[in-house]
């Protein structure tokens, strides 16, 4: 067993990186050839609600991390909904129109119960309680399965840490490092953390992946080799030098419940309502605004539209910050090729 220590995703993610560069074997996989662990990893985050990554070479898509956080809390296993944010995962559809493995509604509704209400019931009632148990794999349906989409997150434990905050412990059988553990999994399951603390009503504890698989796919890890812990600027931390914060979760559950549905209600008709809820909720619903900008509009208003947007939210807030990035890396991209298209048109 391997343990990495970190902050949070953005320090993790070189350390992951450097653990395979050092001890990972390749192997192959029904996706491709992987670098993977000879032995299970574990990443503890001391911090996780500092969930956003800012490496540009990984190119985190903050607006699907976030809009499919949210879609997991709500409960839902629609694919319409994520695909919008990321066409790949349509093709982890067997019928087109749900997701088997889709963890918000194992969390909420495939076992007959909403576990998360019940977990934070019980944590609520008596802190010590060692019996909350998050079920998410079910070897009724999955054991046997040949199927697209099988969960990788299996099962996760939740307590109460000496301090009264909530700890968070998933395993897990098998994660892609890049696109998995540190990426979409570190904000899906601390997102479900803060939320279940706000039902509860304590602080975040830490939050801890257990990796059986833990593993690159060989193409992607080439890309990335430039994310080492011996870069100059590894220790550049945005969260530690305070470039960016993160904005907590707050308010009522039936509040938060509310701004959800109403926000996922709103991207699922391409409508954006004016709303004046709390501070993350108003950075999430910009976030969705902006990204529907992104997909409707052409040419310069493609990239001018929805930075506009963002431009009128809290500029240190990580995923104002990280949104606005990621358009201009693509804004960035656009111009150069509509500059070289220009001075080939001059020859």
């Amino acid at each position: 067993m391997r343990v990495i220590n970190a902050r949070n995703a953005h320090e993790a993610l070189p350390m992951a990186l450097q653990l395979l560069r050092l001890s990972g074997v390749k192997r192959d996989s029904r996706n491709g050839p992987v670098i993977v662990m000879p032995e299970p990893v574990t990443i503890v985050y001391a911090k996780p609600c500092e969930r956003v990554i800012f490496w540009p070479e990984r190119d985190a898509n903050p607006f699907f991390h976030l809009a499919e956080a949210l879609w997991m809390v709500a409960g839902r296993d629609d694919v319409e909904f994520p695909a919008r944010y990321a066409k790949q995962i349509a093709s982890y559809s067997d019928d087109g129109e749900k997701l088997h493995g889709a963890y918000g509604y194992r969390w909420r509704s495939h076992f007959g119960i909403d576990q998360l209400a019940w977990i934070a019931q019980q944590l609520k009632k008596n802190p010590d309680d060692r019996r909350c148990v998050l079920g998410i794999w079910d070897p009724r349906v999955d054991l046997m399965r040949n199927g697209k989409d099988l969960p990788c997150n299996t099962i996760a434990t939740l307590s109460r840490d000496a301090t009264g905050a909530l700890d968070l412990t998933m395993f897990q059988r098998s994660g892609d490092v890049i696109w998995g553990v540190l990426g979409a999994n570190a904000v899906h399951m601390s997102i479900m953390q803060e939320y279940l603390a706000l039902m509860i009503g304590c602080p975040v504890g830490r939050y801890t992946q257990v990796v059986s698989n833990f593993h690159a796919y060989v193409d992607k890890f080439k890309e990335l080799d430039s994310i080492r812990p011996d870069r100059a600027n590894y220790v550049d931390n945005p969260y530690v030098d305070g470039r960016v914060f993160h904005t907590p979760i707050e308010g009522s559950i039936l509040l938060v419940d509310n701004a959800i549905d109403d926000l996922l209600y709103s991207a699922d008709h391409e409508i954006n309502p004016k709303i004046r809820t709390t501070p993350f909720f108003q950075n999430a619903w910009a976030l969705l605004a902006a990204h529907q900008a992104w997909r409707i509009e052409q040419g310069d208003a493609k990239y001018a539209v929805p930075l506009e947007i963002l431009s009128h939210r809290p500029q240190g807030n990580d995923w104002i910050v990280a949104a606005t990035e990621w358009l201009q890396r693509r804004q960035d991209k656009w111009n150069r090729r509509f500059i070289m298209a220009g001075d080939e048109n001059t020859l």
